[in-house]
């Protein structure tokens, strides 16, 4: 699985009932450069780029950290809310008051308050097509044209618009040569 992020819009709010209500977005359409240097890698998602896992209505979780062991809220429980646009994926959590004791919730609580969390990170998956690598002459630029959305993240560092990411490989087929007359597809990035 690979992940992005964004500093685009968390914020945090409490409902009338007393459960809170997180709110996030993840921006379509900017760039960001993930690996800087000679050989530059950037990345940019299109418009609507989860547009097909939020409108089959499959279960996706929000979590701490792309942690499966610390969530926070889930479509299957009816808890999270996914709205996909051309400008971004939109979530909103709710986040009942059952949780206001579980050891993981209250950390994340205050460190998010503490202004520690400061962003948005999708745990995706690209499908056969979904993405083109192509070379400029800035290096690489990675454009995820549809992308399966396994999860959500609340995290502290998110990829986007930070300069580092840790779980792709930058090569693309012309970087690769072929052995004994093999011909490579265009190399993707993979978790």
């Amino acid at each position: 699985m690979l992940w992005g992020g964004s500093t685009g819009g968390l914020e945090i709010r409490t409902s009338a009932s007393g459960e809170t209500v997180l709110r996030g977005r993840f921006p379509y359409a900017v760039p960001t450069l993930l690996q800087g240097g000679r050989e530059r890698r950037r990345e940019v998602f299109q418009a609507r780029a989860f547009g097909a896992s939020v409108a089959d209505g499959g279960d996706v979780h929000l979590l701490v950290h792309h942690d499966f062991d610390r969530p926070l809220a889930s479509r299957a429980a009816g808890t999270l809310d996914l709205t996909d646009d051309d400008d971004a994926l939109t979530f909103e959590a709710r986040l009942s008051l059952d949780l206001a004791d579980v050891t993981h919730v209250r950390d994340f609580m205050g460190t998010l308050k503490a202004g520690l969390v400061k962003g948005i990170s999708p745990g995706f998956r690209v499908p056969h097509g979904g993405d083109l690598v192509k070379r400029d002459g800035d290096g690489l630029m990675r454009v995820v044209r549809s992308a399966d959305l396994v999860e959500i993240s609340a995290v502290t560092k998110p990829a986007y618009p930070a300069a580092q990411i840790e779980a792709r490989s930058w090569e693309t087929h012309q970087d690769r040569q072929p052995a004994r007359g093999a011909v490579y597809a265009l190399n993707r990035w993979r978790a």
